[in-house]
């Protein structure tokens, strides 16, 4: 499938929750704005900021790129070569490796979770060589930010990958997640939540359209140029594993929900004071578009899939009742309920309900009646500004520029 401005790359769903039958096919803090990503090792990769003419391999195939996001739950990849309509996915891998696992109490990366993580980072590596990829961004957030032994952990996965990855700021991040899932944005919309519910933490992004389109005299906003967008944005240091461990997601009531929901709210309260955002959505026409696996979880709960199916779930629409009542109805079941849902599993049992409280908690900030589900994120974000520094990524009728 094409990762452009119609579809999405095919692969894994992005975010702290993800969904089960993932197969392998399918803290400091880095500058701010666009990251530039450490060289992406071995295989003769090269990584952000070393921009290149348009790479092409001898068999006259267009160049591979890589994109890895190693995240606080999930670590997970995407090859793909350009393509007319922006770029084609070749190859895929998402694995849950809890690497952030017990980092929000000790401040490190536990052994079990960094011996979890390296043995998915060495398929990855295999991956990229597989495929000769020519540039990648290879990326790591809020669990190595937070890590006191992060450097050393990088290290070791330099010595025992050959992967070189950068822990890029939340920024970084935020601006990767915006263009990731841009093409998925209603662009006759005045303002748009973007929100990345993950697993240490959580980005939200407020993206007024309506100032762009005066300023460009054109509604069509394409994937790099969303980021021009941003109006507002913050970084929550909470995701669906911090969230659960504080509270034990395996055993969640009523109470606890709402003393987590009650925790996101606080947190957000002053951005919303400071931006003051709410007054503008009861006067504007206003969309959510989330990018997290705890919103393509609510979808496929919510259309009552046998098993996860990107494809109907991907740009899916939700009515906000209808995400809230999901729920509800996994507030109301035990945790092996949870567990026997298709599309939540073993893994993510006691992580769902800790993103539907942060998610509860957006809601009851900025209320809205339309949410859109992106199973699409960084990577995508990634491999879409790679190529535009190269320029080999088209956006509309011209090729991307850095």
């Amino acid at each position: 499938m094409e990762g452009n401005d119609q579809g999405g790359a095919s692969a894994p769903p992005s975010g702290g929750v993800g969904h089960p039958g993932e197969a392998a096919g399918a803290a400091r803090n880095g500058a701010s704005g666009t990251p530039s990503v450490a060289r992406a090792a071995g295989h003769g990769a090269r990584a952000f900021g070393n921009s290149s003419a348009s790479h092409a391999p001898p068999n006259g195939r267009s160049a591979a790129y890589a994109a890895l996001d190693l995240g606080t739950n999930n670590c997970r990849l995407l090859v793909a070569r350009p393509s007319p309509r922006g770029f084609k996915v070749i190859d895929a891998f998402s694995r849950i490796i809890r690497l952030g696992e017990g980092v929000a109490a000790s401040g490190r990366l536990s052994e079990e979770a960094i011996e979890r993580t390296i043995e998915a980072l060495k398929v990855c590596a295999a991956k990229m060589l597989k495929h000769r990829v020519e540039r990648a961004g290879l990326i790591a957030t809020e669990a190595c930010r937070l890590a006191g032994n992060a450097p050393q952990f990088l290290e070791r996965v330099r010595q025992e990958t050959d992967l070189e990855i950068e822990i890029v700021s939340r920024e970084a991040e935020a601006r990767l997640a915006v263009s990731g899932c841009a093409s998925l944005i209603d662009a006759n919309c005045d303002l748009v939540l973007v929100f990345d519910i993950g697993g240490g933490s959580s980005e939200l992004i407020w993206l007024d359209l309506a100032g762009h389109r005066h300023a460009s005299r054109c509604a069509r906003i394409d994937r790099l140029e969303m980021q021009e967008c941003i109006a507002a944005w913050t970084s929550l240091p909470v995701g669906v594993v911090t969230l659960a461990e504080r509270y034990n997601g395996t055993f969640v009531d009523a109470r606890i929900f709402e003393a987590m929901v009650g925790d996101v709210v606080a947190l957000l309260e002053p951005f919303e004071a400071e931006h003051r955002l709410r007054p503008r959505i009861a006067r504007t026409s206003t969309h959510l578009l989330g990018t997290s696996g705890t919103v393509t979880t609510v979808a496929g709960v919510h259309l009552r899939l046998p098993r996860y199916d990107r494809n109907q779930v991907d740009g899916c629409w939700l009515d906000v009742r209808q995400a809230r009542a999901v729920s509800e109805r996994l507030l109301a079941c035990t945790h092996a309920e949870r567990v026997a849902q298709p599309c939540i599993g073993q893994e993510r049992a006691d992580l769902v309900l800790a993103g539907c409280a942060i998610l509860e908690a957006v809601l009851r900030i900025w209320p809205c009646e339309r949410l859109r589900v992106a199973d699409r994120g960084l990577r995508e974000g990634i491999l879409a500004t790679l190529m535009a520094e190269d320029g080999v990524y088209r956006t509309g009728n011209r090729y991307g520029k850095r």
